[in-house]
């Protein structure tokens, strides 16, 4: 398990090409604060329906963490830094993160597929654009399994990502809902349709602010998708 899958090299190498694009998802930009306005508020509800004790008690990693933003976010909606896992792959990224977090948020580094983690120790484990990334159908099943392995009984993957492909960018792959449950077949999955197609946002911004979201009222114009992947009771 502790062997670095090819996947890895190349996942790696996929994100080395989205740095240029860094500044598309300024959060200065009034289409992408939106978007992640509507992702908190979407993930407040899920939160308040299914989490069964306050907040601040809950563990939680997040596997793919950047440089940070998901997790200063959970702190602001009342987690625990004490009891947040960060994990990164990429250094330069793992640094960022490790420069704007809390210093009793534990940030471990490397392949997800080779943390330290105790089978059933955690509450909730996190993912944020990552499986779309892995278009190796293996490795997103062995990384599910992990994400699975490391939840307590009656645990959660919270999940965001790509719902369908993007056919401008092949280095992504739109996960479906069957994809999904194929990765977590023993799953209770609470999910919606979340984010305004990124292209379309970006251009209805140029012509006004209020724009996109109102577009993002019609659900067929997102592209994403944000869910409460519940593992059962032991």
């Amino acid at each position: 398990m502790g062997e670095r899958h090819d996947d890895v090299d190349a996942m790696a190498a996929r994100y080395a090409r989205r740095a240029a694009l860094a500044g598309l998802y300024s959060p200065l930009r009034p289409e992408v604060m939106q978007a992640r306005q509507e992702r908190l508020r979407v993930l407040a509800a899920l939160l308040q329906r299914h989490a069964r004790r306050p907040l601040a008690e809950l563990s939680l990693l997040e596997v793919g963490c950047g440089a940070g933003d998901n997790l200063l976010d959970l702190i602001g909606l009342g987690f625990d830094p004490a009891r947040l896992l960060a994990n990164e792959l990429l250094p330069e990224r793992a640094a960022a993160a490790r420069a704007r977090l809390p210093a009793t948020l534990r940030l471990l580094e490397g392949d997800a597929l080779a943390l330290p983690l105790a089978e059933g120790s955690l509450d909730l484990v996190l993912q944020s654009t990552v499986f779309s990334s892995l278009l190796d159908a293996d490795f997103r099943s062995r990384l599910a399994a992990r994400l699975w392995a490391w939840l307590k009984p009656g645990g959660a993957v919270v999940w965001y990502d790509f719902a369908v492909d993007n056919p401008r960018n092949a280095d992504v792959k739109g996960m479906p809902l069957a994809e999904v449950r194929r990765l977590f077949p023993a799953a209770t999955i609470d999910a919606r349709r979340v984010t305004l197609a990124p292209p379309l946002a970006r251009g209805a911004a140029r012509l006004h602010p209020a724009l996109p979201a109102l577009l993002n009222t019609l659900p067929l114009l997102r592209t994403h998708r944000l869910a409460w992947i519940a593992k059962p009771d032991a």
